[in-house]
């Protein structure tokens, strides 16, 4: 099977500072373009990541949906979102509309990742609530149904524990049908998993080098269980990995990612996320437009 490539683009301290930011990021979208990446992704952070080997808090970090929006400017072919907005980050309906908004200015190329947020710090730093964790998976759940109603031609109320809308009015509507495609990152199988199986297209699971398709292949089959439960179709969802390591971009790289990705698309996988984790990102996209993305599209 074909496997595409999303670039999940994590690091924005590039060499010049930042007046290079706008310049380096129009570089990526015409990169990206040319090496066939189909999927074009941001964070949905206020800070940097500490603590993983990316940066610290006060590196630079854009904001997730107007990144989007220039990222749209310079780019044709390739899917735009987020990897992934926190459930906490914004109102359920200035979501979808910020959503519609991309959708509509990227030529129906807009998807949306959602997930129930985690990064405390962030929230403390901007004075955005950040609920306890079961309170913020019914806020998850409640987003979900937000987004997908106005998406439709329902334009009534919502009434839910956490949001109630008088009117979902979303004009205009977005141009990709039935709607956005919808990803839940994360890969709990207890309510992840399930508001997965219920009310999203596609997964986005972590795959770790060291440990093999496995525990991929482990998660996968609970969210068939909760499809079942649910009585929605698992085929219908795109199954995606990030990918948590470097990816080398040279020929013998590239030749040894594809041997490690070739397992998991015989499991299913059908997009794999990788991320430039320097602040060189065009020449990563070059190569991996050179000598990855190829091999990939090659898989049995």
């Amino acid at each position: 099977m074909t496997m595409t490539v999303g670039v999940h683009v994590v690091n924005f301290g590039f060499p010049g500072g930042a007046q290079a930011i706008g310049p380096t990021l129009a570089r990526v979208g015409a990169a990206a373009e040319q090496a066939g990446v189909g999927n074009l992704s941001v964070m949905d952070h206020y800070l940097q990541i500490s603590g993983v080997g990316i940066g610290e808090a006060g590196d630079p970090m854009l904001e997730g949906y107007t990144t989007l929006g220039f990222l749209a400017g310079h780019t044709s072919t390739a899917e735009l979102q987020l990897l992934v907005t926190g459930v906490t980050y914004r109102h359920p309906g200035l979501l979808a509309k910020i959503v519609t908004t991309l959708d509509v200015l990227s030529g129906g190329r807009a998807a949306l990742g959602l997930g129930a947020a985690w990064y405390e710090r962030e929230h403390r730093a901007f004075g955005v609530p950040f609920p306890p964790l079961a309170q913020r998976f019914e806020r998850l759940e409640e987003t979900l149904r937000i987004v997908r109603q106005m998406w439709s031609e329902d334009d009534g109320p919502f009434e839910g524990k956490h949001y109630q809308l008088a009117e979902t009015i979303n004009s205009p509507q977005v141009l990709r049908r039935p709607h956005p495609p919808i990803m839940i990152g994360g890969s709990g199988e207890k309510k992840t998993l399930r508001l997965l199986a219920k009310y999203a297209d596609a997964c986005n699971l972590i795959a770790r080098p060291g440990s093999g398709p496995a525990p991929v292949k482990a998660k996968l089959d609970v969210l068939a269980e909760h499809c079942a439960r649910e009585g929605t179709q698992y085929d219908r969802i795109r199954k995606t990995v990030l990918w948590g390591a470097p990816v080398p971009t040279d020929r013998e790289g590239g030749e040894r990612f594809a041997e490690q990705m070739a397992g998991y698309a015989q499991i299913g996988i059908e997009e794999v996320h990788v991320m430039p984790l320097t602040g060189e990102p065009v020449g990563f996209i070059e190569g991996l437009g050179e000598h990855v993305i190829p091999r990939l599209r090659e898989l049995p």
